[in-house]
């Protein structure tokens, strides 16, 4: 079994995100351009974004980008609560 090696952040909590590979676009986000749907706007969004509005038409574009805290049972505690809510605030949202 692998030994995590967690470290302490500002707030107290241990986070992996220096070590967890699948972090790495949450630590370092990467940048995405899309088409609106709607008008065809070009949208920038990062890979830590949930979704981002079309400043042309005000569409709301979903980043279709899957990460580990969708599935992995240490999300909460590697990446904190915070932002493990605006992560899966869109699966949940979409769910209903």
């Amino acid at each position: 079994m692998q030994r995590r090696s967690w470290r302490n952040t500002a707030s107290g909590r241990r986070s992996m995100l220096d070590r967890c590979p699948g972090a790495a676009s949450i630590r370092t986000p990467t940048l995405t351009i899309k088409k609106c749907p709607q008008c065809g706007e070009e949208i920038e969004i990062f890979s830590n974004d949930v979704s981002v509005k079309c400043s042309r038409c005000g569409f709301t574009v979903y980043n279709d980008i899957l990460s580990c805290v969708q599935w992995c049972k240490y999300a909460r505690e590697c990446v904190g609560e915070e932002t493990y809510r605006k992560l899966t605030e869109k699966k949940t949202n979409t769910s209903q």
